[in-house]
């Protein structure tokens, strides 16, 4: 057993997110807090000018009578008015219920339901809809507040109107939200995260107060961020790694700039120039294969001194990470290309950037190494909404590829049967909602999570997971695959795709299922003669066919024999959030995946 012994902080934390707020607001009023796109340009605020929003916003919830516990929903994605609402269901001792946006109106009412959401924040009209629609399967639910919808001024009001009759309850009760904040217990129920399970109805996951102060003061006593780092926020806010960096902005006090609008990432980091970012796997892949994939299109010198720039830049990093010293030349080499490519690259993503954090997915660790070489630090996390999120992460200083890191500091980690990763410490969950078999089947009586991965710890401490412990299968032949090892290779190996599944189990051979990524293959058809095709059309085509066929077996050459794939097909189409194959934190449903498309895979094998 690894046991991370450094607790005596854990001793020292706030009480509740309440109080850690409050006390942010008091420590840097007149601070940067948050800034947000308001039309083309950006507006910023200041802690104390958050904080008096929160506040009016927290006195309009317990005006329409939401007691301590009692859940309030956020349906939208993220954005000022999410951090605002959530903040303003902390400091009224109530618990917010996350909702994604992208959720159909038959889960959004489940989860509201199960969750006996009094109140619900709904982004706009659209959200809106869906629990009119199921407000007889929403007996609970006394107001609507949206951001941006249409209201009728009783059901559904807006942002200004609940902050006025804020304004009415704190002229009766004065000093009302530092009160409450004071009286909220450490282990009272903070959030309640539904986890987009690949099967059945989603879990409600319930998540206490003293674990997202714990997420963030871990963050904090770490070194790793601090005042004068500035985040970019596009996660979504539903999942529990945006609420991760949220209470780590909490604790260290930096500012944030806030849109989740995922195709506006890039541009915007153009114009925030930001010192850091979390971010899934699919953002680095995708920008990996865009960089590429110019580069080639390109061609003739260009194309010859951006390879050759990554060639020594990777070399270069291979003889630090050894200890040996780089020899001259390579030196003289490597200075020229940061200027002429690396350089280029990193202005890319605002030219600021100290590290970017990766987690939700397993990041490849060629892709890694790949940003590294361009002066880009990749920092892998892990964690589940089960332990908050956040559950080991690697420091700027102190980093290994391919793993995730040590345990946080003031947790534990061991590994139980089967090399399953298990996690002890106070970001651990209270349990499943209304579901005390599901909870007893993860949770031991000790505290002990039980993860559901298999992983190996080395002498350090840091943790590599080596894939989920149920996708794991084993061939006719009697040799276990790990499928998403062999995927995140491939996605590292060809910068034009999207998803790469694979499937084998009980069977003498393994086969794949290929998406490619739309963007990146009409890039690809502007410059081989099919421009305006459809993206059915082009992968369908002989050309993208020979190419796809080049990177698999690229891919093959890096395998063992018995994982090679030795059949694959391009779905015609990618796989999306709304199709029910994603999860909305772009995850594979894969068992979803196997049913939609059993026919092919057992096609191959006939």
């Amino acid at each position: 057993m690894a046991v991370n012994t450094d607790t005596s902080f854990v001793d020292h934390l706030a009480p509740n997110v309440a109080v850690q707020f409050l006390d942010r607001v008091a420590k840097s009023p007149n601070a940067e807090a948050f800034r947000f796109p308001r039309g083309e340009s950006w507006e910023s605020v200041t802690w104390k000018e958050a904080g008096d929003r929160v506040e009016r916003l927290a006195a309009g919830l317990l005006a329409l009578g939401i007691e301590s516990e009692q859940r309030v929903g956020i349906a939208s994605g993220t954005r000022y008015e999410w951090i605002l609402a959530d903040l303003a269901v902390m400091c009224a001792g109530a618990a917010t219920t996350t909702v994604y946006p992208s959720t159909n109106a038959e889960d959004t009412a489940y989860i509201l339901s199960d969750s006996e959401c009094r109140v619900v924040f709904a982004e706009d009209d659209e959200q809106i809809a869906k629990l009119k629609e199921r407000k007889a399967e929403l007996p609970h639910l006394l107001r609507v507040v949206t951001f941006d919808g249409t209201t009728d001024d009783s059901w559904v009001i807006d942002l200004d109107q609940l902050a006025e009759l804020g304004d009415a309850y704190l002229a009766e009760h004065e000093g009302i939200i530092a009160a409450i904040a004071e009286k909220i217990a450490p282990d009272q129920l903070a959030t309640l995260i539904y986890t987009s399970g690949t099967t059945g109805r989603p879990k409600g996951v319930r998540l206490r107060h003293k674990s997202w102060v714990y997420e963030g003061a871990a963050i904090e006593v770490q070194d790793i961020l601090h005042e004068d780092d500035l985040q970019f926020l596009w996660l979504p806010m539903a999942h529990s790694f945006g609420k991760v960096l949220l209470s780590a902005q909490l604790a260290c006090g930096f500012a944030t700039a806030i849109d989740g609008r995922v195709d506006k990432i890039v541009e915007n980091l153009g114009i925030v120039k930001p010192t850091f970012m979390g971010a899934a796997p699919r953002i680095f892949e995708k920008a990996h294969g865009r960089i590429v994939t110019m580069t080639q299109s390109e061609g003739g010198a260009k194309e010859k001194i951006f390879t050759q720039a990554f060639k020594v830049g990777l070399a270069v990093d291979e003889l630090k990470r050894q200890g040996k010293s780089v020899p001259l030349p390579l030196k003289v080499q490597h200075a020229l290309f940061d200027k002429l490519v690396f350089s280029k690259v990193r202005d890319r993503f605002g030219g600021r950037v100290r590290f970017f954090i990766s987690g939700a997915a397993a990041l490849n660790r060629d892709i890694a190494e790949w940003f590294h070489a361009a002066g880009i630090v990749i920092l892998e996390g892990y964690g589940l909404t089960e332990c908050s999120a956040g559950g080991f992460v690697n420091h700027p200083d102190d980093y290994k590829f391919g793993t995730v890191g040590p345990a946080l500091p003031g947790s534990e980690v061991k590994l139980g049967e089967g090399d399953e990763v298990l996690i002890r410490g106070p970001h651990v969950m209270d349990g499943y909602h209304n579901l005390p078999e599901e909870t007893a089947k993860t949770l031991t009586e000790d505290g002990w999570l039980h993860t559901g991965d298999k992983g190996s710890l080395d002498a350090d401490g840091f943790l590599t997971i080596t894939g989920r412990i149920k996708d794991l299968f084993k061939t006719s032949g009697g040799k276990y695959i790990a499928p998403s090892a062999i995927e995140s290779k491939f996605k590292a190996v060809c910068p034009y795709a999207s998803q790469f599944m694979v499937f084998g189990n009980e069977r003498n051979f393994c086969v794949a299922l290929i998406t490619l990524d739309p963007d990146a293959m009409a890039g690809w058809a502007e410059e081989n003669g099919m421009s305006g095709a459809s993206y059915t059309d082009i992968v369908r085509s002989e050309k993208v066919h020979a190419l796809v066929s080049g990177y698999v077996d690229d891919l093959n050459a890096r395998l063992n024999r018995w994982e090679t794939i030795k059949k694959w097909e391009i779905l015609d189409h990618d796989l999306t959030i709304e199709s029910g194959e994603l999860t909305p934190s772009m995850k594979v449903k894969r068992n979803v995946v196997e049913g939609n498309y059993g026919d092919k895979i057992a096609a191959f094998y006939s």
